[in-house]
Parts: C-alpha cells; sequence; structure tokens
C-alpha cells in the first residue's frame, strides 16, 4: 500500500473514533480510541429505588398487621418481656394519675397559704386598731402566719416530689417505652419477612424461585438481628429503669410521708429537718406567688 493510501486510511480510522463520557452520551472526536467511563449515580433514580424500597416494607407490615388482627398470621411473642412491658405501661397511668392528684394538692394548698398569709395580716391590722381585742386578733395573727410558713415550707417538699416523679414519668419511662415501640416495629418486620421466606419454601424450587428465596432469606436475617438487638436493648432499660424506679420513688415518698405528717402534726422543727433531708432549697416560698395585680 502506498504511503498516501495509509495516511487517508488512518485519518479515516481516527474519524470515525466516538468517546462515551459519564452521563452515557455519545459525542464524537477527532482522535483517540473509544473509552467507556462508567455511568454517574441518578439521584432521582436513587431516591426512586428508596420509595419503592419503602413501599414494599410498609406493604409487608401492612399485611402482617392486618393477618394478625383478623387471626390469620403468626406472630413471634417474648411471653417474659412483653409481660414486663404491659407492667410498665399500667404503672405509667397509675404514675400519671398520682402525679396528677398531687398537682392538685398543690394548687389547693398554695390557694390556702396564699388566704392564710392575707387572713394574718388583717389580724395584725385590727390588733393595732382595736385595742380593747388587741391581744386575740394578735393571738390570731401570730397562728395565720406561722400556718403559712410551715405551708410554704410543705409546698415545697409537694413541688419537689412533682418534680421528680414528673421526670420519672414523662422522660424516664417515656424513653424506655420509646425503646418499646421502635422494638415492636421491629418485632412486625421480622414477622412479615419470616412470614414471605416460609412462603417461598413452601412453594417449588427451580431457576426462577430459587434466586427469590436467597433474597428472602438474606432480607429475614437482616430483619432478625435488628429484632435480636432491639429486644436486647428493651430488656436492658427495663432493668435499669427498674432500679432506677426504685430509688427515686422511695426518697419521694418518704420525703411526702415526713412532710405531710410533721406539717399536720404542727412540728415546724420537723418539717424544716425534713427539707433539709433531701437538700431542698426554697428560693421563693411555694410556688410562683401572686403578683401585686392578683393580690388586689
Amino acid at each position: 500500500m502506498s504511503p498516501s493510501r495509509v495516511a487517508a486510511s488512518r485519518l479515516a480510522q481516527q474519524g470515525s473514533d466516538v468517546l462515551v463520557p459519564a452521563g452515557g452520551q455519545r459525542t464524537q472526536t477527532k482522535s483517540g480510541p473509544v473509552i467507556l467511563a462508567d455511568e454517574t449515580k441518578n439521584p432521582a433514580m436513587e431516591k426512586l429505588e428508596l420509595v419503592r424500597k419503602w413501599s414494599l416494607n410498609t406493604y409487608k407490615c401492612t399485611r402482617q398487621i392486618i393477618s394478625e388482627k383478623l387471626g390469620r398470621g403468626s406472630r413471634t411473642v417474648d411471653l417474659e418481656l412483653e409481660a414486663q412491658i404491659d407492667i410498665l405501661r399500667d404503672n405509667k397511668k397509675k404514675y400519671e394519675n398520682i402525679l396528677r392528684l398531687a398537682q392538685t394538692l398543690s394548687t389547693q394548698l398554695f390557694q390556702m397559704v396564699h388566704t392564710q398569709r392575707q387572713l394574718g395580716d388583717a389580724f395584725a391590722d385590727l390588733s393595732l386598731k382595736s385595742l380593747e381585742l388587741h391581744e386575740e386578733f394578735g393571738y390570731n395573727a401570730d397562728t395565720q402566719k406561722l400556718l403559712a410558713k410551715n405551708g410554704e415550707t410543705l409546698l415545697g417538699a409537694i413541688n419537689f416530689f412533682i418534680a421528680s416523679v414528673n421526670t420519672l414519668v414523662n422522660k424516664t419511662i417515656e424513653d424506655t417505652l420509646l425503646t418499646v415501640k421502635q422494638y415492636e416495629s421491629a418485632r412486625i418486620e421480622y414477622d412479615a419477612y419470616r412470614t414471605d421466606l416460609e412462603e417461598l419454601n413452601l412453594g417449588p424450587r427451580d431457576a426462577n424461585t430459587l434466586p427469590k428465596i436467597e433474597q428472602s432469606q438474606h432480607l429475614f436475617q437482616a430483619h432478625k438481628e435488628k429484632y435480636d438487638k432491639m429486644r436486647n436493648d428493651v430488656s436492658i432499660k427495663l432493668k435499669f429503669l427498674e432500679e432506677n424506679k426504685v430509688k427515686v420513688l422511695h426518697n419521694q415518698l418518704v420525703l411526702f410521708h415526713n412532710a405531710i405528717a410533721a406539717y399536720f402534726a404542727g412540728n415546724q422543727k420537723q418539717l424544716e429537718q425534713t427539707l433539709k433531708q433531701f437538700h431542698i432549697k426554697l428560693k421563693t416560698p411555694g410556688v410562683d406567688a401572686p403578683s401585686w395585680l392578683e393580690e388586689q
């Protein structure tokens, strides 16, 4: 072949080369070999795939829930753990009731202390203006002021009791119940994928079904591990919660009893000693005092 024909052949070959970029589109180039680049991940396709997996998972879980309610499906039950969870939920309702009653008592006691304080001021004013009843009004003024002072001390103890029980109920127990909800969701997912695997294993085994069975087995194992982890987390939290609950309620019930007993026995010294024992400082008497507008 002549040199001119070789050169022409090379030019023709270079003119026909193409480059495939990351986006998958072809662009004509003047020279260079054919390059096949990896396609970049499409964000829209990734989101679509996530939605597809979420929808499939939701469908399986919904089917499992309906099947259980209709009595057609089986569910995994840890009898000991389920019993502990039921007791926790029942106790939470009872503690919430105690909390509401204690808050009502605090409100009523605050109103009584406020009235006693006003009554003591009224008696004191009359003792200065009624010379013939000076002593009688004075005794009553001192009594009402003492009752108001002891009431404020008792109010501090009751409010401390309320704050501690509120933390236990609405933070500590609620945090444990949140973990319980996650455990229950994991249990439903586990049973849903377990049911799928069981149904596939009951069917024929051929070239079409074996890949599905293998994939189902993989998903089942993943959800089983998640379920086992959540069950262990719940067991640990229930154990620590029980220990913390006993400690907290023991201290608070002793405080509540001693403060109430000392107040109604008229033992001011014992009442103040009870607050010192539990390191309660009364920065302000009772709850927030009413403004001067409310006193008018």
